[in-house]
């Protein structure tokens, strides 16, 4: 190779920086379904507030999900390029 970067290394990075989105678009999901749970239960739980829970808590799980698997990978990887155990 030339002095161009490695390629599995700005993949690696690309996945990354996706990664770091889907978990914090996750988790604040997350949070804003808790914060409507405390407006419910002081107001009372009507059928937007229970709707708009379930949604959030459903594009919560489904963003964090495959976001944490890949978090798990990439470390991995890191990790073994660090050891270099060949």
């Amino acid at each position: 190779m030339s002095d161009a970067t490695d390629p599995i290394l700005d993949e690696r990075a690309r996945i990354a920086r996706l990664v770091k989105l889907g978990l914090r678009t996750g988790y604040g999901l997350f949070g804003l379904t808790t914060v409507l749970f405390i407006i419910a239960l002081f107001v009372g739980f009507h059928g937007y507030l229970t709707v708009s829970m379930t949604v959030l808590m459903f594009l919560g799980s489904f963003i964090l999900a495959p976001a944490i698997v890949f978090s798990y990978g990439v470390k991995a990887a890191n990790r073994a390029d660090r050891n270099d155990s060949w």
